[in-house]
């Protein structure tokens, strides 16, 4: 699970817990992204919990969630020492191994080992450096962000939402102690408002991260599968200036002293035993209407998951004969590799499950309850025909919409720049000094390369639209060619734009000096293409515009609605924010006749050696198991690398910690799998998993095979049994 926001998972909740979803025609038990004020309400207890939920979330501080951050790259992390040690997956590092490597030191491919903080790599991404945000306080204010509204409607209770908003906002930033920072967020278009208080940690450094071999074996192929035999994770440490302030990096900042650090179980975790996670996931739509859904399986996704092949595809052949931009291009490979799948399989599992159906299924039981009471025809009556309304008018155009919201993306500058260039001319604005210079940086780092495969396939994706979707200036200027001629047709206006016509700032710079005529005298494909695209994404915007304004609204009463139909208050839908969910190590069956255990082991990684990438096992792990040479980590004759779990997580999780019944840390959330995608918006207990890095593998790997154990000197870890005999006699 490359774990950026944009990607993965979703599940649903029991309809007998008080804060259940109105999951519709389901009631699966391990369901739900709780916010930390749910978690008191939960029936924990009954379910394996042995610690109070109040050690795991109090208001007032002290609960383990103080030991779990968000990093700033989208990932989940955790502290696991007093000295500011951080534990996150290898992906989420991915990016600072990539920014440090050259082709002479390539950290992805060797790895990184600190052998002394002296020695620890600052952690840079592609753009800014890493940081992480540490939650301090979390408080549902729906019902003061909402009041004094009861009886308003429109851009009367717009103002009024946000002038409460920003009152509330201001006034706790106003007691929120130095440092620390104060945000209120809508959530599920905002049947809730809720507000965090959090803080900025800015200095952050690699500390040991495996070689790819080990953080990403598997790669694509096992990326989303069972069973998985990946040792992703990497320890980094969070600095701050002496005197405990955030701030950037210095040789002269000390270790960041957290609140809270977890304590690691090294007897880990078994089949069957409760678990728990806490993390950062990043983005759910379970409470959408069955026209969302639609829209997912039937366009979005099979257009997203042939983009981001696209584009990886391309990046991959441009770093096959070029080492520094192989090196270069790994981090972003993998996340479009990682969300190309996401999105297959998502369309696959939604088909499977025939979401769309049952949640029409649900609407029509809705439906019935409505009519059944006069007070509810007046406040629910029009909902799901006005749903209709708004769908109509928007899915004349969604799926050209959907191509052309889209062209150009961000890898495609100097088509963008032309873009602007006959937009400008057409509007009478002339070229900046400031426009100049964002021309001249376009060109610095762009592949013409890959500009040009990518508006190929834009210009197919155009080609395939419906008949009663066509894009006219795309018809007028290819729809003469036929099949092959057809594509080079394509090819050679894609040349012009990426490699011939435009491969200097000069050539843009001279479109601003051209009337209108004299731009398409020069271009005519092009500025016709240009003028008609401009067009149309101006119309686009409008259009999505009305369209979220109209079904934000639509979207608020749907989900009371169904709240009020179940007698339950929902989870809200994940939003990068802190959550709780929980379950049970458990295996699955994905098919018929084939029924996958939860635990594979150092054993399972060596019989999937090939001796090539990705499935290329490092030597000293062989000779580890030959002699099993395990330390206390091992259990049987082997290792446990990864396990199964039926904890609702999703994109953003990536990093969190699986914690068992007592609070201690078992686990490392890193997958999710293949049959349980498209949980964005779908969660089949069935078939939703959480994959897990064993935390026994996390310590051997770094102890046995990476020769840093200094790092685990710094940790609590106890026994299996050790944790549990000390409870049971404190009891």
């Amino acid at each position: 699970m490359r774990s950026r926001p944009n990607i993965f998972s979703t599940f649903v909740l029991m309809a007998a817990v008080l804060l259940s979803s109105f999951s519709f025609a389901f009631a699966n038990l391990d369901e739900g992204m709780y916010t930390p004020d749910q978690i008191s309400r939960l029936p924990l207890a009954k379910r394996g919990l042995r610690i109070k939920p109040s050690e795991i979330y109090n208001p007032n501080g002290g609960g383990l969630s103080e030991a779990v951050v968000r990093l700033s790259i989208g990932c989940t992390a955790e502290f696991v020492s007093p000295d500011g040690l951080i534990l996150t997956n290898h992906h989420c590092a991915f990016d600072a191994l990539v920014k440090a490597s050259t082709p002479q030191k390539d950290y992805v491919e060797m790895g990184f080992k600190a052998n002394s903080r002296i020695e620890e790599l600052p952690a840079r991404g592609s753009s800014i450096p890493y940081s992480i945000f540490i939650t301090q306080r979390v408080e549902d204010v729906t019902s003061k962000i909402n009041r004094g509204t009861e009886n308003l409607t429109g851009d009367a209770l717009a103002q009024a939402i946000k002038k409460n908003t920003d009152e509330l906002q201001q006034q706790e930033q106003a007691k929120a102690p130095k440092g620390s920072m104060i945000r209120i967020q809508a959530l599920n278009n905002g049947f809730f408002y809720y507000l965090y208080q959090t803080m900025q940690i800015k200095d952050v450094r690699v500390v040991y991260a495996p070689p790819r071999n080990i953080g990403v074996f598997g790669g694509d192929p096992d990326n989303f599968e069972w069973t998985r035999h990946t040792g992703d994770f990497t320890f980094l440490r969070a600095y701050t200036a002496p005197d405990g302030s955030s701030a950037e990096y210095s040789p002269s900042n000390v270790p960041f002293k957290p609140k809270r650090f977890l304590t690691i179980n090294v007897g880990g975790a078994k089949e069957g035993d409760f678990v728990f996670v806490l993390g950062y996931p990043g983005g759910t739509s379970r409470y959408r209407e069955s026209q969302s859904i639609d829209f997912s399986q039937k366009i979005n996704f099979p257009f997203l998951s042939g983009y981001f092949r696209s584009w990886s595809n391309t990046l991959r052949e441009i770093g096959q004969d070029d080492e520094e931009k192989r090196i270069k291009f790994q981090s972003d490979i993998a996340n479009l590799d990682n969300s190309r799948k996401l999105y297959e399989g998502g369309e696959t599992v939604l088909k499977r499950a025939d979401v769309i159906n049952k949640r029409r299924a649900e609407e029509a039981k809705f439906t019935a309850w409505v009519n059944a009471n006069q007070a509810r025809q007046a406040k629910y009556g029009a909902l799901l025909n006005d749903f209709s309304t708004v769908y109509k008018n928007y899915y004349t155009t969604s799926a050209r919409d959907r191509v052309l919201r889209t062209f150009p993306n961000p890898s495609m500058p100097v088509f963008k720049q032309i873009l602007d260039a006959v937009q400008a001319v057409r509007q009478g604005k002339p070229l900046t000094g400031e426009k100049r210079m964002e021309i001249q940086e376009a060109y610095k780092d762009r592949e013409p390369v890959l500009e040009r495969e990518l508006i190929k396939f834009f210009l197919r994706s155009i080609a395939e639209l419906p008949a009663d979707q066509k894009f006219t200036v795309y018809e007028e200027l290819f729809s003469r060619f036929q099949g092959k001629e057809r594509r080079k047709a394509e090819e050679t206006f894609a040349e012009m734009i990426a490699e011939k016509d435009f491969n200097t700032p000069e050539t843009i710079f001279a479109l601003y000096e051209m009337s209108p005529a004299k731009q398409r005298d020069k271009y005519p494909n092009i500025a016709d293409f240009m003028t008609a695209m401009a067009a149309e994404k101006t119309s686009i915007d409008s259009r999505l515009q009305r369209f979220n304004a109209e079904s934000n609204r639509l979207r608020m009463l749907y989900v009371e609605g169904m709240s009020e139909l179940k007698g339950t208050r929902p989870y809200p839908d994940a939003n990068s924010t802190l959550r709780f969910t929980y379950g049970n190590v458990r295996g699955y069956k994905p098919r018929e006749a084939v029924t996958y255990s939860p635990f594979t082991t150092l054993k399972g990684v060596i019989e999937k050696d090939t001796g090539e990438i990705p499935f290329d096992v490092p030597q000293k792990l062989k000779d580890l198991q030959r002699t099993r040479d395990f330390g206390r980590f091992g259990l049987g004759d082997s290792v446990p690398v990864n396990f199964l779990a039926t904890t609702d997580i999703i994109g953003g999780n990536s990093g969190s910690p699986v914690l068992n019944a007592y609070g201690e840390q078992v686990g490392l959330v890193f997958d999710g799998n293949y049959e349980g995608l498209g949980n964005d918006i779908y969660y089949d207990d069935n078939y939703g998993r959480t994959i897990a890095v064993d935390i026994r593998y996390v310590l051997f790997v770094t102890e046995k095979f990476g020769n840093a154990g200094w790092i685990l000197n710094e940790m609590n870890i106890k026994g299996a049994g050790a944790a549990r005999a000390k409870r049971a006699m404190a009891e």
